[in-house]
Protein backbone atom coordinates (compact mmCIF):
# COMPACT_ATOMS: atom_id res chain seq x y z
CA UNK A 1 0.00 0.00 0.00
CA UNK A 2 1.47 3.51 -1.46
CA UNK A 3 2.04 5.94 1.86
CA UNK A 4 -0.69 8.72 1.24
CA UNK A 5 0.64 12.86 1.27
CA UNK A 6 -1.28 13.16 4.31
CA UNK A 7 0.87 10.66 6.06
CA UNK A 8 4.21 11.73 4.43
CA UNK A 9 3.64 14.34 6.96
CA UNK A 10 3.86 11.79 10.15
CA UNK A 11 6.75 10.27 9.30
CA UNK A 12 9.64 10.26 12.30
CA UNK A 13 11.89 12.69 10.29
CA UNK A 14 8.89 15.02 10.44
CA UNK A 15 7.93 14.29 14.48
CA UNK A 16 11.76 14.51 15.57
CA UNK A 17 13.30 17.49 14.10
CA UNK A 18 15.74 19.44 16.00
CA UNK A 19 17.27 22.54 15.30
CA UNK A 20 20.85 22.67 13.91
CA UNK A 21 22.81 22.77 15.96
CA UNK A 22 26.04 24.87 15.64
CA UNK A 23 29.64 23.81 14.33
CA UNK A 24 32.26 23.01 17.43
CA UNK A 25 34.47 25.80 17.19
CA UNK A 26 37.79 24.85 15.19
CA UNK A 27 41.12 24.08 16.37
CA UNK A 28 43.29 26.87 16.79
CA UNK A 29 47.09 26.70 16.65
CA UNK A 30 49.34 29.17 19.34
CA UNK A 31 52.94 29.46 18.95
CA UNK A 32 55.15 29.67 21.72
CA UNK A 33 58.59 31.45 20.95
CA UNK A 34 61.65 30.30 22.29
CA UNK A 35 63.99 32.96 24.49
CA UNK A 36 67.31 32.29 22.56
CA UNK A 37 68.79 33.75 25.28
CA UNK A 38 68.37 30.37 26.98
CA UNK A 39 69.62 28.54 23.99
CA UNK A 40 72.90 26.33 25.33
CA UNK A 41 75.16 24.36 23.16
CA UNK A 42 74.43 20.94 23.34
CA UNK A 43 77.81 18.42 22.87
CA UNK A 44 74.97 15.46 21.54
CA UNK A 45 72.08 17.07 19.65
CA UNK A 46 68.91 16.10 21.23
CA UNK A 47 66.20 13.70 19.15
CA UNK A 48 68.86 12.85 16.49
CA UNK A 49 68.11 16.32 14.94
CA UNK A 50 71.33 18.35 14.25
CA UNK A 51 68.75 21.21 13.94
CA UNK A 52 66.72 20.15 17.09
CA UNK A 53 68.76 23.09 19.80
CA UNK A 54 68.51 25.80 17.18
CA UNK A 55 64.44 25.68 17.40
CA UNK A 56 62.96 29.13 17.65
CA UNK A 57 59.49 27.71 18.33
CA UNK A 58 56.98 25.44 19.23
CA UNK A 59 53.52 24.90 17.53
CA UNK A 60 51.00 23.93 19.83
CA UNK A 61 47.21 22.83 18.10
CA UNK A 62 44.72 23.59 20.64
CA UNK A 63 41.20 21.71 20.69
CA UNK A 64 38.31 24.15 19.96
CA UNK A 65 36.71 24.00 23.33
CA UNK A 66 36.27 21.43 26.06
CA UNK A 67 34.99 20.71 29.26
CA UNK A 68 38.41 20.19 30.70
CA UNK A 69 40.02 23.50 29.93
CA UNK A 70 42.49 22.14 27.19
CA UNK A 71 41.57 24.87 24.54
CA UNK A 72 43.69 27.18 26.13
CA UNK A 73 47.84 27.44 26.57
CA UNK A 74 47.94 28.28 30.05
CA UNK A 75 50.41 30.91 31.27
CA UNK A 76 51.85 27.83 33.81
CA UNK A 77 52.95 26.53 30.49
CA UNK A 78 54.55 29.50 28.95
CA UNK A 79 56.21 30.05 32.36
CA UNK A 80 56.92 25.77 32.53
CA UNK A 81 58.73 25.86 29.20
CA UNK A 82 60.96 28.57 29.45
CA UNK A 83 62.27 27.54 32.78
CA UNK A 84 62.72 23.83 31.33
CA UNK A 85 64.54 25.69 28.39
CA UNK A 86 66.53 27.36 30.55
CA UNK A 87 67.54 24.37 33.08
CA UNK A 88 68.18 21.19 30.39
CA UNK A 89 70.53 19.84 33.16
CA UNK A 90 67.25 19.06 34.76
CA UNK A 91 66.07 16.04 32.30
CA UNK A 92 68.46 15.79 29.83
CA UNK A 93 69.08 12.06 29.19
CA UNK A 94 66.53 11.62 31.57
CA UNK A 95 62.67 10.12 31.74
CA UNK A 96 59.54 12.51 31.62
CA UNK A 97 56.10 12.52 32.86
CA UNK A 98 53.59 15.34 32.16
CA UNK A 99 50.09 14.88 33.77
CA UNK A 100 47.29 16.92 32.33
CA UNK A 101 49.34 18.04 29.45
CA UNK A 102 46.83 19.72 27.29
CA UNK A 103 48.53 21.01 24.76
CA UNK A 104 52.05 19.13 25.90
CA UNK A 105 54.04 22.30 25.52
CA UNK A 106 56.43 21.68 28.59
CA UNK A 107 57.01 17.89 27.45
CA UNK A 108 57.49 18.90 23.81
CA UNK A 109 60.16 21.37 25.42
CA UNK A 110 62.16 18.84 27.21
CA UNK A 111 61.70 16.46 24.90
CA UNK A 112 63.11 18.64 22.27
CA UNK A 113 66.38 19.96 24.32
CA UNK A 114 67.27 15.85 25.07
CA UNK A 115 64.83 14.06 27.77
CA UNK A 116 65.88 10.50 26.41
CA UNK A 117 61.94 9.71 26.95
CA UNK A 118 58.74 12.35 27.33
CA UNK A 119 55.74 10.35 27.76
CA UNK A 120 52.18 12.98 27.22
CA UNK A 121 49.06 12.03 29.37
CA UNK A 122 45.73 13.37 29.23
CA UNK A 123 42.35 12.60 30.69
CA UNK A 124 41.67 9.25 27.87
CA UNK A 125 39.17 11.21 25.76
CA UNK A 126 39.46 10.73 21.97
CA UNK A 127 39.82 14.51 20.97
CA UNK A 128 42.77 15.31 23.91
CA UNK A 129 44.67 12.78 23.00
CA UNK A 130 44.53 12.93 19.24
CA UNK A 131 45.54 16.50 19.47
CA UNK A 132 48.13 15.70 21.96
CA UNK A 133 48.90 12.65 19.14
CA UNK A 134 49.51 15.22 16.60
CA UNK A 135 51.36 18.46 18.32
CA UNK A 136 53.48 15.62 18.67
CA UNK A 137 53.78 14.63 14.93
CA UNK A 138 53.94 18.80 14.22
CA UNK A 139 57.00 19.11 16.51
CA UNK A 140 58.95 15.99 16.86
CA UNK A 141 61.19 14.79 13.81
CA UNK A 142 59.79 11.15 12.67
CA UNK A 143 63.63 9.35 13.30
CA UNK A 144 62.83 10.37 17.14
CA UNK A 145 59.25 9.32 17.79
CA UNK A 146 59.88 6.62 19.25
CA UNK A 147 61.34 8.97 22.11
CA UNK A 148 57.46 10.05 23.26
CA UNK A 149 54.91 8.37 24.13
CA UNK A 150 51.15 9.74 24.35
CA UNK A 151 48.73 8.04 26.68
CA UNK A 152 44.99 8.58 27.95
CA UNK A 153 45.47 7.86 32.17
CA UNK A 154 43.23 9.30 35.33
CA UNK A 155 45.07 10.69 37.95
CA UNK A 156 44.97 8.07 40.72
CA UNK A 157 44.38 4.86 38.74
CA UNK A 158 46.84 2.07 38.38
CA UNK A 159 50.27 3.58 36.79
CA UNK A 160 51.99 0.90 35.62
CA UNK A 161 50.62 1.39 32.09
CA UNK A 162 53.00 4.41 32.29
CA UNK A 163 56.25 3.04 34.10
CA UNK A 164 55.58 0.28 30.87
CA UNK A 165 56.63 3.01 27.83
CA UNK A 166 59.72 3.62 29.81
CA UNK A 167 62.85 2.27 27.88
CA UNK A 168 65.89 0.21 29.91
CA UNK A 169 68.61 2.49 30.91
CA UNK A 170 72.19 1.13 31.95
CA UNK A 171 71.46 2.96 35.14
CA UNK A 172 67.85 1.24 35.53
CA UNK A 173 67.77 -2.11 33.27
CA UNK A 174 63.83 -2.09 34.70
CA UNK A 175 62.74 1.05 34.55
CA UNK A 176 60.73 1.76 38.08
CA UNK A 177 59.89 5.42 37.67
CA UNK A 178 60.79 8.60 36.05
CA UNK A 179 63.40 11.11 36.97
CA UNK A 180 60.93 14.00 36.40
CA UNK A 181 57.31 14.77 36.54
CA UNK A 182 55.72 18.02 35.26
CA UNK A 183 52.35 19.20 36.32
CA UNK A 184 51.39 22.56 34.72
CA UNK A 185 48.00 24.64 36.33
CA UNK A 186 46.71 21.41 37.65
CA UNK A 187 46.29 22.36 41.47
CA UNK A 188 43.27 24.28 40.51
CA UNK A 189 41.24 21.11 40.76
CA UNK A 190 40.82 20.78 44.56
CA UNK A 191 38.97 17.08 44.26
CA UNK A 192 41.73 16.31 42.49
CA UNK A 193 44.87 16.89 44.94
CA UNK A 194 45.27 12.92 46.48
CA UNK A 195 45.01 11.30 43.41
CA UNK A 196 47.85 13.95 41.92
CA UNK A 197 50.06 13.00 44.77
CA UNK A 198 49.11 9.17 44.65
CA UNK A 199 50.41 9.01 40.78
CA UNK A 200 53.43 11.30 41.51
CA UNK A 201 54.57 8.70 44.43
CA UNK A 202 53.77 5.92 42.08
CA UNK A 203 55.38 7.05 39.15
CA UNK A 204 58.82 8.82 40.30
CA UNK A 205 61.90 6.65 40.01
CA UNK A 206 62.73 5.10 43.57
CA UNK A 207 66.48 4.98 43.11
CA UNK A 208 68.08 7.96 44.53
CA UNK A 209 71.62 8.98 42.48
CA UNK A 210 74.70 8.79 44.49
CA UNK A 211 76.82 11.46 44.46
CA UNK A 212 78.98 9.99 41.80
CA UNK A 213 76.32 9.62 39.41
CA UNK A 214 75.87 13.67 38.78
CA UNK A 215 71.91 13.38 38.07
CA UNK A 216 69.28 15.65 40.24
CA UNK A 217 67.52 13.89 42.34
CA UNK A 218 63.78 12.35 41.28
CA UNK A 219 61.53 15.64 41.17
CA UNK A 220 58.19 16.92 40.72
CA UNK A 221 57.44 20.40 39.30
CA UNK A 222 54.07 22.32 39.72
CA UNK A 223 53.57 25.32 37.92
CA UNK A 224 50.15 26.78 38.28
CA UNK A 225 48.57 30.43 38.55
CA UNK A 226 45.61 31.21 41.07
CA UNK A 227 43.28 31.88 38.72
CA UNK A 228 40.36 32.44 41.53
CA UNK A 229 42.45 34.89 44.35
CA UNK A 230 39.56 33.71 46.91
CA UNK A 231 40.45 30.39 46.53
CA UNK A 232 44.17 30.55 46.50
CA UNK A 233 44.30 28.75 50.18
CA UNK A 234 42.24 26.21 48.20
CA UNK A 235 45.04 25.59 46.07
CA UNK A 236 48.28 25.40 48.07
CA UNK A 237 46.43 22.60 50.38
CA UNK A 238 47.92 20.93 47.49
CA UNK A 239 51.46 21.17 48.81
CA UNK A 240 50.25 20.99 52.61
CA UNK A 241 49.37 17.46 51.96
CA UNK A 242 51.91 16.94 50.26
CA UNK A 243 54.71 17.73 53.23
CA UNK A 244 52.10 15.33 55.02
CA UNK A 245 53.12 12.72 52.55
CA UNK A 246 56.65 13.26 52.98
CA UNK A 247 57.58 15.29 49.89
CA UNK A 248 60.04 18.17 50.58
CA UNK A 249 57.70 21.49 48.97
CA UNK A 250 59.92 24.45 47.46
CA UNK A 251 58.89 27.41 45.39
CA UNK A 252 61.61 28.47 43.36
CA UNK A 253 59.87 30.58 40.43
CA UNK A 254 57.77 33.19 40.10
CA UNK A 255 56.81 34.73 37.00
CA UNK A 256 54.28 37.92 35.51
CA UNK A 257 52.25 37.58 32.61
CA UNK A 258 49.36 39.06 31.38
CA UNK A 259 46.13 37.83 33.35
CA UNK A 260 44.16 34.86 31.16
CA UNK A 261 40.93 36.84 31.53
CA UNK A 262 41.26 40.32 32.70
CA UNK A 263 37.57 40.68 33.53
CA UNK A 264 37.53 38.10 36.16
CA UNK A 265 37.12 39.26 39.79
CA UNK A 266 40.12 38.99 42.21
CA UNK A 267 43.02 40.77 42.39
CA UNK A 268 45.15 41.28 39.43
CA UNK A 269 48.43 40.88 40.60
CA UNK A 270 47.32 37.34 42.16
CA UNK A 271 45.34 36.40 39.03
CA UNK A 272 49.02 37.72 36.66
CA UNK A 273 51.32 35.63 38.69
CA UNK A 274 52.98 31.85 38.10
CA UNK A 275 54.43 30.03 40.92
CA UNK A 276 56.70 27.16 40.64
CA UNK A 277 57.72 24.62 43.01
CA UNK A 278 59.87 21.75 42.92
CA UNK A 279 58.75 18.61 44.92
CA UNK A 280 61.06 15.90 46.10
CA UNK A 281 60.06 12.87 48.29
CA UNK A 282 62.03 12.94 51.83
CA UNK A 283 64.65 10.42 52.24
CA UNK A 284 65.59 8.94 55.86
CA UNK A 285 69.59 7.93 56.05
CA UNK A 286 69.57 4.18 57.51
Amino acid sequence: MSTSEDESDLLLNSLFTEPARPPSPAPTIVVYNRDLHHQEPCKNAPLNDPESNNWDHVDIRLVGTHSLWGHYLWNAARSFARYLDANPQLYRDQSVLELGAGGGLPGLVAAKNGARKVVLTDYPDRELIENLEYNVKKNIPVTAADRLSVIGYIWGRPSQPLIDSLPASPIAPTANGFDLILLSDLVFNHSQHDALLTTCENTLMTHAPSESEQRPAPTVLVFYTHHRPHLAHRDLEFFAKARERMWLCEEIVQDKFPPMFPDDPGEEEVRSTVHGWRLTRITHSP
